[in-house]
């Protein structure tokens, strides 16, 4: 279950959450994390790296789950492309 260079598609959509201004956080990059869109470590088994990012405000953000984005950590509907 190696995927070194292609992300796990999480999920065709956005993960809507609920985040804090200020606070730091750690968007999964690889698609492996069980904590989506998270990251909980599970990169280690890839060449990915989780990106870290800071909340610009607190409200509910729209978080890439394919990890095709262009404009990660947020969802850019990037997903209707893909298969």
């Amino acid at each position: 279950m190696s995927h070194k260079n292609n992300p796990v598609i999480a999920k065709k959509g956005p993960y809507v959450v609920e985040l804090e201004e200020g606070k730091t956080y750690f968007w999964c990059t690889c698609g492996h994390s069980e904590k989506q869109p998270f990251c909980d470590g599970s990169h280690t088994v890839t060449d990915f790296v989780p990106l870290k990012f800071i909340a610009e405000e607190s409200k509910k953000y729209g978080l890439c789950g394919c990890k095709h984005t262009k404009k990660a950590p947020f969802c850019d509907r990037e997903h209707s492309k893909l298969d």
